[in-house]
């Protein structure tokens, strides 16, 4: 089991900026898919971005295409997510997630590492 602790939530104005952390333990970090997840109040959580162990394979969601970048540094066992010209509707409790298979990540099923999350508000 891998543990994961998230960081860098808050609240910023819209058109602001945010990187959010995941630090990762307990396991080969490296060997690892990653994945940000967001949830919003009564919505499900929804993947927003994943990234694959050695970074050359990238995933986002329609909605942050071009304003998010996940990014991983394997010598500090830590994903980021950098997130850009922030809107309202990004507002959520962020939570980052790993697993050995990217295909795992990117289906959002049967996923057993959380971290407890971090919330982010974007006001308008």
């Amino acid at each position: 089991q891998v543990q994961l602790v998230e960081s860098g939530g808050g609240l910023v104005q819209a058109g602001g900026s945010l990187r959010l952390s995941c630090a990762a333990s307990g396991r080969t970090f490296s060997a690892l898919a990653m994945g940000w997840f967001r949830q919003a109040p009564g919505k499900e959580r929804d993947i927003v971005a994943a990234i694959g162990w050695s970074g050359s394979a990238t995933y986002y969601v329609d909605s942050v295409k071009g304003r998010f970048t996940i990014s991983r540094d394997n010598a500090k066992n830590t994903v980021y997510l950098q997130m850009n010209s922030l809107k309202p509707e990004d507002t959520a409790v962020y939570y980052c997630a790993a697993d050995p298979s990217y295909q795992v990540i990117l289906a959002g099923r049967g996923l057993r590492s959380w971290g407890q999350g971090t919330q982010v508000t974007v006001s308008s």
